[in-house]
């Protein structure tokens, strides 16, 4: 019965820890727990890609398309087209002269 509650208190989900730091605001150990996730996920496709490239250079396996994930080309045109046209669209604002009027009665105000 004990071996069972120490195999339930060992796999705690690193998940829900790093959310409950996070709401306790306890950021730097929230931090440190996505840091951590982050470093085991990297480490599992690291050893995966291994495996698989061993397998093709030892076992003459042809590498699956799908898995090679073929990286696409962004259009960035179209997105730096549209940066172009919001600043052209900033330059392109009308004055306003309600100030310049406000300036003018505060004068005449003043004067009488």
């Amino acid at each position: 019965m004990s071996e069972e509650t120490m195999e339930n208190e060992v796999e705690a989900n690193p998940l829900q820890d790093m959310i409950q730091h996070a709401l306790d605001q306890n950021f730097n150990k929230a931090n440190d727990v996505f840091n951590s996730m982050m470093t085991v996920k990297m480490s599992d496709l690291l050893d995966q890609e291994k495996i698989n490239m061993a397998d093709q250079i030892y076992n003459g396996v042809e590498p699956d398309e799908e898995e090679d994930g073929e990286q696409l080309e962004l259009d960035l045109e179209a997105e730096d087209d549209a940066e172009e046209d919001q600043e052209w669209d900033d330059e392109e604002e009308p004055e306003d002269d309600s100030s310049e009027e406000e300036v003018d009665n505060e004068e005449e105000i003043s004067s009488e």
